[in-house]
């Protein structure tokens, strides 16, 4: 069985999506269960777990009906306010609305924070104590800049299980070794509640000029840092198509790591609490 740990759906003719700039043209469409279902049966994928795409609450209750009625979708990593202090309410609501047993982690766009520091804020800590005392884990949309602020919140919240989505993000278009991000991520490996995506690294690397070459080392560093008991695949569907099909993804993934159960399908169904 293969779980896919992170995709999307989208419609841009019925909601803006602020980080949707003219480059991603080329996904500027509706995506939605029935064009994932084809190809996830294609490559063998059961499960997925769905993220959100933008700070709202609407999009978490639109996802979460979506999840209900489609198998598919094992789970949903939401959005809700940290800051608020409403927060536990708004978690409690989500979870008693329709398909809101799916509810399996929250998420934030902490990357487009002007402030690096944002997760060590004490409203945030707060929130993320809501998240914990839920259940559910949190999802760490960052790059290396806000990895030192991740790294504090996890520290502080030992029992919360964290998710680094897109390996932190390295600089793998750049072409040199990413070391600060190298140093970054073997801190929060460290941390046994931290767990990482195998996601987005396609992209990462420029797009379509990406090569198998360029993102092997990095593959293997996070696999090493974290071992295969905390790495989850993700394919970042339809991000994705910017650089390469969903199956290529799974393929680029397999060739470093084998068919490793824990990264194709145990770490996402433990972290994720998924139902079989």
């Amino acid at each position: 069985m293969i779980v896919d740990s992170h995709h999307h759906f989208w419609n841009p003719g019925e909601r803006k999506y602020p980080w949707m700039g003219p480059e991603l043209n080329a996904i500027r469409r509706p995506f939605s269960p029935d064009d994932l279902a084809p190809i996830a049966a294609n490559a063998g994928v059961e499960r997925t777990v769905l993220v959100q795409t933008v700070a709202s609450v609407a999009e978490t209750v639109e996802f979460l009906a979506v999840a209900s009625r489609h198998p598919l979708i094992g789970g949903v990593v939401g959005w809700v306010d940290l800051t608020d202090a409403d927060v536990a309410p708004t978690i409690d609501g989500l979870r008693s609305g329709e398909g809101g047993d799916k509810l399996v982690g929250v998420r934030h766009q902490v990357h487009d924070e002007p402030d690096p520091d944002w997760l060590r804020r004490d409203d945030v800590q707060r929130g993320l104590a809501a998240v914990e005392a839920a259940g559910l884990a949190y999802d760490l949309l960052v790059r290396t800049r806000e990895l030192p602020a991740a790294h504090r919140a996890a520290t502080w919240h030992p029992n919360l299980r964290f998710v680094i989505d897109h390996a932190g993000k390295p600089r793998i278009a750049d072409g040199a070794r990413d070391t600060e991000w190298e140093g970054a991520m073997v801190a929060m490996a460290a941390l046994p509640n931290v767990t990482c995506k195998l996601s987005g690294l396609v992209t990462e690397a420029g797009s379509e000029t990406w090569t198998q070459e360029q993102l092997e080392p990095y593959i293997r560093r996070v696999l090493d840092w974290f071992g295969p008991e905390r790495c989850m695949f993700g394919s970042d569907w339809p991000v994705c198509l910017l650089a390469a099909g969903y199956s290529e993804v799974i393929d680029t993934i397999r060739k470093v790591a084998g068919e490793d159960e824990d990264v194709f399908a145990r770490t996402a169904t433990r972290v994720y609490g998924l139902k079989s």
